[in-house]
């Protein structure tokens, strides 16, 4: 079991920013070398999820809380499924069941409550398995169209698609690497070459 210590907003009652905090404090620490990223935009920003942890695999962490709903979850299951290599949900006590039943069997789940001195306590549950299902599209997609076809003049496969729509440059580079240094190559750019980003808003 792990804690931290947070300012309570709600006596006892979780929410996405009590979590939040806790865990990027959690796993910075677990994980000194790796590159901590809250809120990471996936699909170019229209999904987005709570905390991703990369360093030669990409992680995703996403809470939901007592305050929150299941709502929106079957549309993020379909979207982290695409892309990271490993998931944890991170839940409230009051959803746990009802998260449990959707979430794949290769997701983790962590629960999460608040002690009475305002402590944030994580318990695990299950922990995550391999991700038999991500998408060569969708993992090109986590790269800004230049870093893209940059890529693909490194590879000499750029020719046709240098003034083509973004989506254009995302699929040649899928077709035209293996899934395993696709991965490789795209975790290693959101881990160490871009430098004050949001990684769904790419530069003019």
């Amino acid at each position: 079991m792990n804690l931290c210590r947070v300012a309570l907003g709600t006596k006892n009652q979780t929410n996405d920013t009590i979590i939040r905090e806790a865990l990027v404090n959690r796993l910075s620490k677990d994980y000194p070398n790796y590159r901590v990223l809250p809120e990471l935009g996936i699909w170019h920003g229209a999904v987005r999820i709570d905390v991703a942890v990369v360093n030669g695999v990409l992680r995703g962490f996403e809470i939901k809380s007592d305050r929150d709903t299941l709502s929106r979850l079957p549309e993020q299951i379909h979207a982290y499924n695409a892309i990271f290599d490993q998931v944890t949900l991170i839940v409230g006590t009051k959803h746990f069941v009802d998260a449990f039943k959707m979430i794949p069997e290769w997701w983790g789940i962590d629960t999460a409550h608040i002690g009475e001195d305002g402590q944030v306590f994580f318990n695990k549950i299950r922990k995550p398995k391999n991700n038999p299902e991500q998408d060569h599209v969708s993992i090109a997609r986590m790269l800004w169209r230049g870093e893209a076809l940059d890529k693909l003049e490194n590879l000499g496969k750029a020719d046709g698609v240098r003034s083509k729509p973004r989506e254009l440059v995302y699929e040649r580079l899928a077709e035209s690497m293996e899934l395993k240094p696709l991965k490789k190559h795209v975790w290693k750019v959101l881990q160490s070459s871009r430098q004050d980003w949001r990684p769904d808003v790419q530069p003019a």
